[in-house]
């Protein structure tokens, strides 16, 4: 199935992706993957296009609202020099955010440093730091929420101010 409905799924998604050929891969890797745990539920006495079609356009539309959900992700080419202006506006965000962290009472410093800058899972905290996984995705919410307040506060990220909730 994979052979026979890839091409013609690249081709929509790349236009579903605007382009973005890695998008457009990654869609269709995901519906194919929906094809093989429904694969009891197609009918393959007629072709699956269609329903396949419509998968990877529920994903790209899926993939589209959660982008737009999320801030703006920005890629650093590492290969162009940044400015001088660039460094400084770059080091005084580290700054303000290394001291925002260390302003954090320290059960909520401990569970945000071992998920984002240790890139452990909620459940791997939980088990490290030998408290509840419900505790763990609290002082995540409340620690995260604390940052941002800090940082609009701040100034040091411009872009949080747009996103402080409670």
């Amino acid at each position: 199935m994979y052979a026979d409905h890839r091409p013609a799924l690249l081709r929509l998604a790349i236009r579903l992706t605007a382009g973005d050929r890695g998008r457009a891969e990654d869609l269709v890797q995901e519906t194919m993957l929906r094809a093989w745990t429904h694969r009891n539920d197609l009918d393959m006495h007629h072709s699956p296009r269609a329903w396949l079609a419509t998968t990877t356009r529920h994903l790209a539309i899926d993939a589209y609202r959660a982008r737009r959900a999320r801030p703006h992700e920005v890629e650093l080419d590492h290969r162009m020099p940044l400015s001088t202006s660039q460094r400084a506006d770059a080091s005084i965000d580290e700054t303000g955010v290394r001291a925002a962290v260390g302003a954090l009472p320290r059960h909520q410093r401990r569970v945000l440093t071992e998920v984002y800058y240790h890139d452990r899972s909620v459940a791997e905290t939980a088990r490290i730091l030998q408290i509840p996984v419900g505790t763990v995705q609290s002082r995540i919410f409340y620690g995260l929420r604390a940052l941002r307040r800090t940082l609009a506060a701040q100034d040091a990220l411009p872009w949080a101010k747009g996103i402080v909730t409670g």
